[in-house]
C-alpha cells in the first residue's frame, strides 16, 4: 500500500529513495504495548502460518507465544488450532483494537456473525466453543478472571478449566468475549482467524463548507474549556494574561463575554512577548476542582526575572559544544515555587511549549521543538540523550526526592511513568514519549477515540504535516521532512541515516506552493477532529489550518480504524448574522484572520479559530448555505470525553505543591518558562 503525501498513508509501505529501499513504520494501528506496528524483519515460528509481515511480533514474541502455547496442555488438535490462532492475534497489526475495548490482553475480540468470519458456522466465537467448550486449557485466555469486569453468573469452577465450567452457554461466553454490536466502532474490530482486514465500505462525501460566526474581537493564543463542564472558557493572551469568559448559549449570536480589566491570572510581568516568544500553553490538572492546579508555559527573560533559569540542553552528551551557540552558565535559585522541569535552549526558536494532560492515563505530555536553528544543527530531534524535538511524558503528582533527582539525573521536580518507552534504555531520555520532531505547533487528542493523538508539526523548507503520535514513535525530522528526504545545510552534531530509523510518515499535510505559490513559507495549525453537534458534516473529520488563514482542511480516516487518511480543502466563510460584523480578504469571501494562532474548543466540543482578528466559532452550515445532509451518529453523546483518573492518594498528597519549570533560550537571554502554580477558583 503506498503513501500519497498529500492525502493520506499507508499501513504498510516500501519506500524507493535514492536507490535505496527501508521500510517504514505505520501510524496507526497499534500493538498491545501502544506502540506501532513494523515490519517483522524475521520469519516467525510458532506463528508463520498466518502470513503477518507488518505487525507487532519479533522472534522473542513469537517464542513466548509458543511456550504459553506448549503449557496449556490442549488434547484436542482442532481447539489447539483455534487456540493457537488466538495467541498469535498479538502478532496483528491492529492487535490493540482487537483486544479492545474488554483490554483482556489474552484473547482479542471474536467475530460472531457469517459476514465477517473464515469459518464455515454460525461465527468464529461459536466455533470457538464448540472446538473447545469440554477441552480442558491450563491457563485459559477465557477465565472470567481476566475480564476488566468478571460476569456475575459465569460457573468459575476452580477444578474444572473447560470453557462449559466456566461459562454457562455460548452465548454468555461469546457475549463476553464477541465485540458489542451497540459500539459501532469496536464491533468492527473482531478476530476471525487471520490478519485483520477491512470490510469494503463507502466513503462520506466532503463536506460543502464551514461556517464561521465572529464571537470576540480579541486576539487569543490558548482556549481551554472550564473542568466544571460550564459553558465558561479560559482564554490566554500572548503577553501573559488569562480571563475566565463565558460563551453564549446555544443558538445565541451573541458575543463571549469577558472583563478584561480583571484577568484571571496575570503574568505578564514574566512572559516575554515577542514574534516567536510569549505565553503559550495552559492546561488544568484531571483534578483541578479539588486541587487547584493550573499549569502554563511562557518564555520568560532572566533579565527581568532571576529565577528564569535553567539546565543546558547543550552538552558533549548530546553531542552539541556551548560556545558555538552562546550559552551562559547558569544556577537555579531557590524560591517559593517549587520547579518541576528546567531547560536551557541553544536558539531563540522552535520552541513549542503546549502542555496537555492525557485523556486516559491523566499524565502531562510536553511538546518541545528541536530548539532552532536551521536543519536542527546539532541534530537534537533524532538524539534520545536530548530532550529537544520530543513529545515528553511527565507524572507531576509523585514527587521525587532530592537523591532520586540526582542518581536518575532528572531535570527538576517530577517522576517518571513505568509505561514510557525509553525508561530502562541507558542511551536514551526516559522522559520521551515520541521523538523526530521540528517544531510541533497544536496537539490534540481525538475526544472519542483518547489513542488517537494528532500533533501538527511546523516544516522546514517545503512540506507541513500532520502525525498520529504512539508511544515511542519517530517522526522522521531532520531525516525527513514530511515524506521527503531531509538534506540540513550544517551538521556539526552529525547525522542520522534514513537506514537507521523507521520513520513514521505523516497522515496529512500539504506541501508550501499548495498554499501560496508567491508568499512561499507557510506554517501549519493543528486542531481538532469535530465531535460536536454543530455541523454534522464536519464529524469525526480531524480540521487544521494554515498560519496565513488563506486555506483549511479536513482530514478524515477511512476506513475508520485503518490508519489511511485523506484530506480535502475545504471553502469557508463568515455568518452575516455574526454580532461583530467579518471582515474579508479583499473581494473574496475569506475571513480576514491576518493569522491564525490555534484553535479552541468548549465543553460542548464545539471548535473555534484563535486569530489576530478575533475569535470565530464554527457553526451550522446552514447559516452560511452550505448544504449539509448528513447526520449525528446514533451513539453521539455531547461532552462525552473519558475523565482522566490515577491514584488519588498520590495526586491530593501534591495537591499544594507550586512548581515552576523554565526554559532558556541561550544566545540572547531569553528563556522558555513552564510555570505550574495551585489556582483555585
Amino acid at each position: 500500500m503506498g503513501f500519497d503525501p498529500v492525502s493520506g498513508v499507508g499501513l504498510a509501505t516500501l519506500w524507493l529513495v535514492g536507490g535505496c529501499c527501508f521500510f517504514t513504520a505505520s501510524a496507526l494501528p497499534l500493538c498491545l504495548n501502544l506502540e506501532a506496528p513494523v515490519p517483522i524483519k524475521y520469519p516467525l515460528e510458532f506463528c508463520s502460518d498466518f502470513g503477518y509481515r507488518t505487525g507487532c511480533c519479533d522472534s522473542q514474541l513469537d517464542k513466548q507465544l509458543n511456550i504459553r502455547f506448549n503449557s496449556m496442555n490442549i488434547t484436542s488438535q482442532i481447539c489447539s488450532e483455534y487456540i493457537k490462532e488466538i495467541l498469535c492475534a498479538q502478532c496483528d497489526a491492529f492487535a490493540a483494537e482487537l483486544h479492545g475495548p474488554h483490554d483482556t490482553k489474552s484473547s482479542p475480540n471474536l467475530c460472531n456473525s457469517n459476514a465477517s468470519s473464515v469459518h464455515e458456522s454460525k461465527g468464529y466465537c461459536s466455533d470457538v466453543w464448540d472446538a473447545c467448550r469440554n477441552v480442558s486449557i491450563t491457563d485459559s485466555p477465557f477465565s472470567p478472571h481476566l475480564l476488566n469486569s468478571a460476569p456475575s453468573h459465569p460457573r468459575l469452577s476452580a477444578n474444572n478449566d473447560t470453557l462449559s465450567a466456566q461459562w454457562p452457554s455460548r452465548r454468555d461466553f461469546c457475549a463476553a468475549f464477541a465485540p458489542p454490536a451497540s459500539d459501532p466502532y469496536n464491533a468492527s474490530f473482531c478476530f476471525d482467524g487471520g490478519p485483520y482486514q477491512f470490510q469494503s465500505e463507502k466513503q462520506d462525501t466532503a463536506p460543502k463548507g464551514i461556517c464561521l460566526q465572529k464571537v470576540e474581537l480579541g486576539a487569543y493564543i490558548n482556549m481551554i474549556p472550564h473542568p466544571d463542564g460550564s459553558n465558561r472558557v479560559f482564554l490566554a493572551s500572548q503577553s501573559g494574561k488569562v480571563w475566565l469568559a463565558t460563551l453564549p448559549e446555544k443558538g445565541s449570536s451573541n458575543p463571549i463575554t469577558l472583563n478584561e480589566s480583571a484577568p484571571y491570572l496575570d503574568i505578564s510581568n514574566l512572559v516575554v512577548d515577542n514574534e516567536e516568544f510569549g505565553f503559550l500553553a495552559l492546561a488544568f490538572h484531571p483534578n483541578f476542582l479539588q486541587n487547584g492546579r493550573l499549569f502554563v508555559s511562557f518564555n520568560c527573560d532572566k533579565t527581568i526575572w532571576a529565577d528564569c533559569a535553567g539546565k543546558c540542553s547543550c552538552t558533549s552528551d548530546v553531542g552539541c559544544d556551548p560556545s558555538q551557540v552562546g550559552n551562559a552558565a547558569l544556577k537555579i535559585s531557590s524560591k517559593e515555587v517549587r520547579r518541576i522541569f528546567t531547560l536551557e535552549l541553544p536558539y531563540v526558536s522552535h520552541h513549542a511549549g503546549q502542555i496537555l494532560f492525557g485523556p486516559k492515563d491523566a499524565y502531562l505530555y510536553f511538546m518541545l521543538g528541536d530548539g532552532g536553528g536551521t536543519g536542527d544543527p546539532f541534530n537534537f530531534a533524532q538524539n534520545n540523550k536530548s530532550l529537544l524535538g520530543k513529545i515528553l511524558r511527565l507524572d507531576v503528582d509523585n514527587m521525587p526526592t532530592t537523591e532520586e533527582i540526582a542518581n536518575l539525573g532528572l531535570w527538576g521536580n517530577y517522576t517518571i511513568p513505568d509505561t514510557n518507552p525509553f525508561k530502562n534504555e541507558r542511551l536514551a531520555r526516559p522522559e520521551i514519549w515520541a521523538l523526530g520532531f521540528r517544531n510541533p505547533w497544536r496537539c490534540s487528542f481525538d475526544s472519542l477515540k483518547p489513542l488517537y493523538f494528532y500533533c501538527a508539526d511546523v516544516g522546514q523548507e517545503t512540506y507541513e504535516e500532520v502525525n498520529l503520535v504512539t508511544k515511542g514513535g519517530n517522526y522522521g525530522w531532520r531525516v525527513f521532512e514530511g515524506p521527503n528526504l531531509y538534506n540540513p545545510p550544517a551538521s556539526p552534531g552529525g547525522n542520522t541515516t534514513e537506514s537507521s530509523i523507521l520513520p513514521i510518515f505523516p497522515i496529512l499535510g500539504y506541501y508550501h506552493n499548495q498554499v501560496d505559490p508567491k508568499q512561499g513559507a507557510s506554517a501549519i495549525i493543528g486542531g481538532y477532529v469535530s465531535r460536536s453537534e454543530q455541523d454534522p458534516c464536519i464529524y469525526g473529520r480531524y480540521l487544521y489550518a494554515d498560519l496565513y488563514g488563506s486555506v483549511m482542511w479536513a482530514g478524515l480516516e477511512f476506513p475508520p480504524g485503518s490508519g489511511n487518511y485523506s484530506a480535502t480543502t475545504i471553502n469557508f466563510t463568515c455568518s452575516a448574522s455574526s454580532h461583530f460584523p467579518c471582515e474579508f480578504v479583499g473581494n473574496s469571501t475569506i475571513p480576514k484572520f491576518q493569522y491564525i494562532f490555534s484553535w479552541g474548543q468548549d465543553n460542548d466540543r464545539n471548535l473555534y479559530i484563535l486569530s489576530n482578528g478575533g475569535i470565530f466559532k464554527v457553526i451550522s452550515p446552514a447559516a452560511c448555505d452550505f448544504t449539509c445532509k448528513k447526520s449525528l451518529p446514533s451513539q453521539f453523546q455531547p461532552n462525552s470525553a473519558p475523565v482522566p483518573t490515577r491514584s488519588s492518594t498520590a495526586i491530593s498528597s501534591h495537591a499544594s505543591r507550586s512548581a515552576s519549570l523554565s526554559i532558556l533560550s541561550s544566545n540572547t537571554s531569553f528563556m522558555l518558562g513552564l510555570i505550574i502554580w495551585a489556582w483555585l477558583m
